[in-house]
C-alpha cells in the first residue's frame, strides 16, 4: 500500500471504520465490461477480494456497493457476499452516500471508501478514509490517502480491508481461524 511508513493519521481513520463502501467497475472489477453478442454483460471478480468482504463482515464491519451501472450481476454478487446495501445506477454517488448514512446511522469519518474514477471523487472527499486501487485515473490517485498495490479487480478490495482490521486490532484474530491446529479446536 502507498503508505509512507504508518501514517499515523491513516491509522487513526483506519480505525474508526464500521463501513466500508465499495463502485464495482475499476474496484471489484477489473474496469471492463463485456457484452456478449446476445446483450449480456460478463464481469470478473477475484475471489481473495470476496473473501475478504467476507472477514470484513465476521469482524463486524458493514459492507455496501455504490456503482453508476446497474447489472443483475452484481446484485448476485452482492448475495454471494452478504451485502445488504446496493446502490446501482447511482449516477450521483455523493447522494447514494447520503442516504447510505441515514440507514445506517454511521458518520462520514465512519465510512471508507475505494472508488477509481472522476465519478467517484465526490464520495472520496466526504468519507474518513479515501482509497483507490493502484491503476485509479491519476486524478484520483492524486487525492487519496491510501493506495493499494494491487490494481483493480486483482486484489485492491483484499489490501484495504486487511489495512483497516489491522488497524483495528482485528486481523490477528482473523487470521487465528486459519492458524490454528483443527486437531486442536
Amino acid at each position: 500500500m502507498n503508505i509512507p511508513g504508518p501514517d499515523q493519521k491513516i491509522l487513526e481513520a483506519a480505525g474508526r471504520i464500521r463501513l466500508i463502501a465499495l463502485d464495482v467497475d475499476g474496484v471489484l472489477t477489473d474496469g471492463k465490461i463485456t457484452l456478449t453478442s446476445s446483450g449480456e454483460e460478463i464481469k470478473s471478480f477475484h475471489v481473495r477480494d470476496g473473501h475478504a468482504v467476507k472477514l470484513a463482515n465476521r469482524a463486524g464491519l458493514t459492507v455496501a456497493l455504490i456503482t453508476g451501472r446497474e447489472s443483475p450481476i452484481v446484485d448476485q454478487r452482492a448475495r454471494e457476499l452478504g451485502i445488504a446495501l446496493v446502490f446501482q445506477g447511482a449516477l450521483r454517488k455523493k447522494e447514494a452516500l447520503e442516504i447510505l448514512l441515514l440507514k445506517t446511522g454511521f458518520s462520514a469519518d465512519q465510512i471508507a471508501y475505494m472508488g477509481d474514477d472522476l465519478v467517484d471523487l465526490p464520495v472520496l472527499g466526504a468519507v474518513g478514509l479515501a482509497c483507490a486501487p493502484s491503476d485509479a485515473d491519476p486524478e484520483v490517485l492524486a487525492r487519496v490517502p491510501l493506495i493499494t498495490h494491487a490494481r483493480g479487480g486483482e486484489g485492491a478490495v483484499r489490501e484495504m480491508i486487511q489495512f483497516i482490521l489491522s488497524a483495528q486490532g482485528l486481523w490477528e484474530e482473523v487470521m487465528a481461524r486459519y492458524l490454528r491446529d483443527p486437531d486442536q479446536s
